[in-house]
């Protein structure tokens, strides 16, 4: 066999190995996934939309949602008022707008918070085991059974004065439970791998392998939790104000300016339809969302639930 053939022979190999794709990312397969996911693009842009809406509409209307307009009482949509007026003369497109930010204020603060609660508590109980796992399950399932729509009512007559702001941390101490049984379970079945055994025998701390090894590898159910959260904590905040139990005046949310338009949605519909409109497109369109990352980031679920 000639040189320049046993020099072709060992460039195969090199060459074989330049020709191969490089394996990608676990990021780069999940943004590949949610890229050819259509319930991402209409649920990622709805809930763009409205939070840009939310936050940079008031700046560029010249009303604001404590402003009376005396000479246009309980009007329907118009050039001056899109979304028409309310008994009292307040523009009700701004009054949406505010009572939105209020809305998503709650939801995008109190969801991940519980989701960062979960998320530690779980790894934590289940990382431990023993008597810690014991008390943290039996803690959570104390909280599982307390309901925590009726202890919000019975403690609203302590912290009403302090708003909106006491009802975010509220609902963040109490969503967090469902999903701390679940890390826990998955941390349980993690704690017996080889990797973490590893970590463990080398002389990491408990918080440095929850941290390093745990958490990435339940990250996924984290990030789903924290977005379906948000619609949920958003709900939450809604009930309660239509109840008449949480944003009080002067502060309004969509709660609030569903709860006056009830009794009039017959006469005066645009007093109602409006806020429940958009809180109906903001929470289908976060729902969208979550179910894309769920599909993108475990693809057997869309399997499971067909």
């Amino acid at each position: 066999m000639s040189a320049k053939n046993l020099t072709d022979l060992e460039e195969l190999p090199l060459a074989a190995e330049q020709r191969a794709p490089r394996p990608q990312s676990r990021g780069r397969v999940i943004w590949k996934r949610l890229r050819g996911s259509m319930q991402f693009w209409i649920g990622g842009g709805v809930v763009v939309a409205i939070v840009l809406w939310a936050l940079i509409g008031p700046l560029l209307w010249p009303i604001d949602h404590v402003t009376r307009d005396y000479l246009a009482l309980n009007q329907g949509p118009s050039a001056a008022h899109p979304f028409g007026t309310d008994t009292l003369g307040y523009d009700v497109y701004a009054r949406v707008m505010a009572g939105l930010r209020i809305s998503l204020i709650v939801g995008f603060v109190a969801g991940p918070v519980a989701t960062l609660i979960a998320g530690f508590l779980g790894a934590i109980a289940g990382y431990l085991g023993g008597w810690s796992d014991k008390v943290i399950a039996w803690f959570i399932d104390l909280l599982l059974v307390l309901p925590a729509f009726f202890i919000m009512v019975l403690l609203y007559p302590f912290f009403s004065k302090a708003g909106w702001i006491m009802m975010t941390f509220f609902f963040a101490l109490t969503g967090w439970m469902i999903m701390a049984q679940v890390i826990r379970s998955q941390t349980r079945s993690l704690r017996e791998r080889e990797f973490v055994k590893a970590a463990r025998y080398m002389g990491f701390g408990t918080f440095s392998v929850v941290r390093r090894h745990i958490v990435p590898n339940v990250a996924s159910l984290l990030i789903i939790d924290a977005t379906l959260g948000v619609g949920a904590m958003i709900l939450g905040e809604t009930s309660l104000s239509f109840f008449g139990f949480g944003v009080q005046a002067p502060d309004v949310s969509l709660g609030t300016l569903i709860a006056d338009g009830n009794t009039a949605a017959a006469t005066r519909p645009w007093l109602f339809a409006f806020p429940a409109g958009i809180l109906v497109l903001l929470l289908l369109g976060l729902s969208l969302l979550g179910d894309a990352l769920r599909d993108a980031i475990d693809p057997t679920s869309g399997v499971n639930r067909g």
